[in-house]
């Protein structure tokens, strides 16, 4: 695969990296799972060079971040580039599920000794930070993360899901290697503000859910076809009457790829990749099938008219429920 660089002094990467958070979380029920298999995927993904491997603490919770672990284990962690993320809570201290964020310096400083344990190594590549705290300065939590930096536990930091001026805010506390919000051809919340103040720092974008959390795959046509305890079950745009609709959309870009001999979820990757030099999507899948699909997404070059005709798609019908 070819590669970029996390920014201009980042470490090299592939074009293309792997979200492992579907492989722990969310997206199906829990004994449904393979971890021998997903094992493979992530070493596959290494071995045909999506080496940016993408995981948080909260994926499971905690679970994920041992399943890296457990796929860069016996000489693996070498040819990876490992980015965590910090801040975001699935439970509470009694063990009930409940979303919330927590920025404090003491929690992203315990935190993060808690994920190198998990992880099985010494030092992330990238630590992010997953929200920001709305009940703690985004200044403090970057501080916390800065010294992460400062003890060699992290070698950059990053944020996920914020505006230019949290980023700005960031930046004057310490320098910001990535930012990580949501982006693919039904989710442009970022590509006129966010997206532009990222490449002229020199920040690299890295899109979560650049397939629409599998929709643009065109694998979905009923809401029937998500498992029982599948998150997208409650998101707008997954709604049967909202799906329906949106499938004029999946439709679009499938004539696409049947006309230049590539499959939607490529063509959606290639739609993104030509967002920017350091725009590096790190879709998530289970299988080797579709890992090497999205693998193959490196080398197709969308002509201008392609382009075109993919910005011109219509917004998706619902709210896309981060």
């Amino acid at each position: 695969m070819r590669t970029t660089t996390l920014g201009p002094g980042g470490p090299e990467v592939g074009v293309i990296g792997l979200g492992c958070m579907g492989m722990s979380y969310a997206y199906d029920m829990a004994a449904a799972r393979d971890e021998d298999t997903y094992v493979s995927v992530i070493r596959t993904a290494l071995d045909v060079g999506m080496t940016l491997i993408d995981t948080a603490d909260v994926y499971g919770p905690f679970t994920n971040e041992e399943l890296v672990g457990r796929a860069l284990s016996g000489g693996h962690r070498e040819s990876a580039v490992v980015a965590t993320k910090v801040g975001a809570l699935s439970r509470d201290e009694q063990g009930k599920p409940i979303r919330a964020e927590n920025g404090r310096p003491e929690h992203i400083r315990r935190s993060i000794d808690e994920s190198l344990q998990r992880l099985g190594t010494d030092h992330v590549d990238l630590y992010q930070l997953h929200r920001v705290d709305p009940q703690v300065p985004i200044e403090e939590s970057v501080g916390a993360m800065a010294e992460t930096v400062a003890a060699g536990k992290a070698r950059a930091i990053g944020l996920s899901e914020v505006d230019v001026d949290q980023i700005k805010r960031a930046q004057t506390v310490h320098p910001i290697t990535t930012v990580q919000n949501e982006l693919s051809l039904w989710t442009r919340d970022w590509i006129q503000d966010v997206l532009p103040y990222c490449q002229a720092q020199n920040i690299a974008f890295l899109p979560y859910s650049p397939l629409g959390r599998g929709f643009l795959t065109g694998r979905f046509t009923s809401v029937d076809d998500l498992p029982p305890d599948d998150v997208r079950r409650r998101m707008p745009r997954f709604q049967q009457d909202a799906l329906q609709q949106n499938l004029a959309l999946v439709g679009r870009v499938r004539e696409i790829a049947e006309r230049i001999d590539a499959t939607p979820a490529q063509v959606a990757l290639a739609w993104v990749l030509a967002q920017g030099r350091y725009v590096i999507p790190i879709p998530g899948t289970k299988t080797p099938k579709y890992l090497l699909d999205n693998a193959g997404a490196a080398d197709i070059q969308l002509s201008e008219t392609d382009l075109a005709a993919l910005n011109a798609l219509p917004a998706p019908h619902g709210g896309r429920g981060n």
